[in-house]
């Protein structure tokens, strides 16, 4: 019999497993559950968008497209991204990906050899870490706090610095914690990195799911566009989850490189997408603030009703989630999201699945109806009455 074990790369055998894929497959055995942990917009695709896909389909523009995406679609993300941010990109700074996650994939692999670290502020998406590690890369996370809005600092980075490092990502609005990084926080990190090699990664996934102020990017700040990649997508701003669509925009050697291993590994992202995100980028704004509203409405209800609880909950100020401290429960972060699903049947994610500083909290994803929320939170505050005693 053969030994898999032996086969199987050790840099794959290396990765980290998600810590979200394990709830999600007791979730798939309780069809009475409430899952709140996919951040899984709830809205349907908007119309205009689903429309253009139709029509593409109708007229028969079904074939494969350039490598890096439609030009089309390439210049009008350009055009949306220095109308928005302020940020001026050609086509051949443009990469069209399958989604937001094969763009990050794509700048890992394009930078990092063997040895090379990356710089990963946690809690964080949970792809950083194990695309990382497939490189040959070395991750340095950088825990983050409740104290500090879990923000990184640039003290912070700067002591993470050392000869070897050669990426620093930057998740903001970050996945899990709703955190955002304001315009002196940007800065201080630029001038950090001003004068090194280093390249900054940021995924701007949430950026247009910032409430009070506009979202910045730091590509935007004196001397960072020539060492930045930019990361966007249209799953979360447009609700096209299914779609499969993101893109990258950066340095025209690096986009370039990133697309030598798109052409290999995938080719080119999917043809109807393209058409359909052409759409959403030049009919969908009315849209896309309706849907920030209603998830405004849905941040301030939960936070509200998790502080009732005893559960405290900084509110975020980005991207769908809250990140409720459950040390109260005097439970583990697995123990409780274990204990809630299987007595209450709620589904929320261990906040350790987004780094080890992560324990201790639990990431509960806002993108339902509220009243899917309403039914969630009154059995969490039941859950705690029974494990209080009260």
């Amino acid at each position: 019999m053969l030994d898999y074990d032996k086969l199987i790369s050790d840099r794959a055998a290396r990765m980290r497993p998600s810590g979200i894929r394990r709830f999600f497959d007791l979730v798939a055995e309780m069809p009475e559950c409430i899952s709140l942990g996919v951040g899984e917009p709830d809205f349907q695709t908007p119309w205009d968008i689903r429309d253009a896909a139709i029509n593409s389909l109708e007229t028969g523009r079904t074939k494969y497209t350039a490598n890096a995406g439609l030009k089309e679609l390439r210049t009008e993300i350009c055009a949306w991204l220095k109308r928005k941010y302020g940020i001026e990109y050609t086509e051949n700074e443009t990469l069209v990906t399958v989604g937001g996650s094969e763009a990050i994939d794509l700048a890992i692999r394009a930078l990092v050899g063997p040895g090379d670290e990356v710089i990963i502020p946690e809690p964080c998406f949970v792809c950083y870490d194990p695309i990382t590690t497939l490189t040959g890369g070395v991750p340095v996370p950088v825990a983050t706090n409740e104290e500090n809005e879990f923000r990184v600092t640039a003290e912070q980075i700067k002591a993470a610095i050392t000869p070897k490092t050669k990426v620093l990502v930057l998740g903001y609005p970050n996945n899990p914690t709703g955190a955002v990084l304001r315009h002196e926080d940007l800065e201080a990190i630029a001038e950090v990195l001003r004068g090194t090699d280093i390249i900054v990664l940021s995924d701007e996934i949430y950026s247009e799911l910032r409430y009070g102020e506009t979202h910045e990017s730091i590509a935007s700040f004196e001397g960072m566009k020539e060492r930045t990649i930019v990361v966007n997508g249209f799953s979360k701003t447009f609700s096209m989850t299914g779609w499969r669509l993101g893109y990258a925009v950066g340095p025209r050697p690096i986009i370039a490189a990133m697309t030598k291993i798109h052409q290999s590994c995938i080719m080119s992202a999917p043809t109807t997408s393209q058409y359909a995100a052409i759409s959403a980028l030049k009919d969908c704004e009315d849209d896309v603030e309706y849907m920030r509203k209603q998830y405004d409405l849905r941040r301030q209800y939960c936070v509200r009703k998790l502080n009732e609880m005893g559960l405290h909950t900084f509110e975020p100020k980005g991207a769908f989630y809250v990140f409720p401290n459950i040390t109260s429960s005097g439970m583990t972060s697995d123990e409780f999201c274990e204990a809630l699903l299987q007595k209450k049947h709620v589904a929320i994610i261990p906040g350790n699945a987004f780094g080890a500083c992560g324990e201790g909290y639990a990431r509960i994803s806002y993108a339902y109806s509220i009243d899917h929320l309403r039914e969630a939170m009154k059995r969490i505050r039941e859950f705690l009455e029974e494990i209080r005693g009260e």
